[in-house]
């Protein structure tokens, strides 16, 4: 019997260990990714990631879902920041989710057709803190792949938590990612966060689409001036370093955020996002 020979042989019981190991190595690493339940068709999964918290993570989530959504899109969101879920409130959305009869969880939808999953909608209150460990938040965000009835989608955007941790892992590792959109900030510490993000995805051979910066600035209601509440920008030096490209400059704007804070994002137009967009519409031709 041949050293790599195992798998599918007959006599396999009898290999050596060190035969056994042989052709164990020969194989090469084993795919840890979790295939697509028979009720969802989902066309494109994006995840939208960041190198460290507070940076708008998921509020460029929810404006490029409401974004693709007015172009005619079919568009999910899921909720993958376990520890700090927002995604529900800023559209209006609130209650439980429920299964069908073979126990796969329906998401929530909202009126204008998004669907949304959240650990909020599986908490008897959703204020209550979610105290878990890595491995047991990487499992929930699995299942929310795995288990949930997306239906057909074009567009799946997974809000994911900050950092390179245990669930961005989770998610690059089990789930069929597309592509990422990176969220930052004008702060000169930019350049860091975005590279640190960078090369995550690169590292796990994951498409980075660009970049988003997030309270890029504040205009004037009086005259228009632009005002660099967190100083100039150094976005496109890190972006042209990087060979990627920059989607959009989002300014900070009280009528945004109060949007958020009433559940009413998609009365609001995301112009600032047009080019974010159109990157995932030509994601379509490829």
């Amino acid at each position: 019997m041949a050293d790599n020979q195992c798998s599918g042989c007959p006599s396999a019981s009898s290999c050596t260990t060190q035969q056994k190991e042989n052709c164990s190595s020969k194989q090469g690493p084993q795919s840890m990714m979790e295939p697509m339940n028979k009720y969802s068709n989902i066309k494109k999964v994006i995840g939208i990631v960041s190198g460290k918290g507070g940076v708008g993570k998921s509020f460029v989530t929810a404006s490029l879902a409401a974004a693709m959504k007015k172009t005619g899109a079919q568009v999910g969101i899921m909720d993958a920041d376990i520890t700090g879920p927002s995604i529900p409130k800023m559209f209006g959305a609130a209650g439980e989710v429920y299964g069908n009869a073979e126990g796969m969880i329906l998401p929530a939808e909202t009126k204008d057709g998004l669907k949304l999953i959240s650990i909020s909608f599986l908490m008897e209150d959703p204020q209550d803190p979610v105290i878990w460990r890595g491995p047991v938040i990487g499992g929930a965000v699995k299942q929310f792949w795995t288990d949930v009835v997306w239906g057909d989608l074009d567009y799946l955007l997974i809000d994911m938590p900050p950092g390179t941790g245990d669930v961005p892992l989770t998610v690059f590792q089990s789930i069929p990612v597309d592509g990422i959109i990176i969220v930052t900030s004008p702060q000169e510490l930019v350049q860091m966060i975005v590279k640190k993000a960078y090369r995550m995805a690169s590292g796990m051979h994951i498409p980075v689409l660009g970049v988003v910066e997030n309270f890029s600035y504040l205009e004037c209601p009086d005259c228009g001036r632009k005002i660099r509440l967190f100083g100039e920008s150094h976005l496109d030096q890190a972006a042209d370093e990087l060979g990627i490209q920059v989607l959009g400059k989002i300014p900070l704007d009280p009528q945004m955020a109060q949007a958020a804070d009433d559940g009413t994002f998609f009365e609001k137009d995301h112009a600032y996002l047009d080019k974010a967009a159109e990157t995932l519409k030509n994601l379509e031709k490829k």
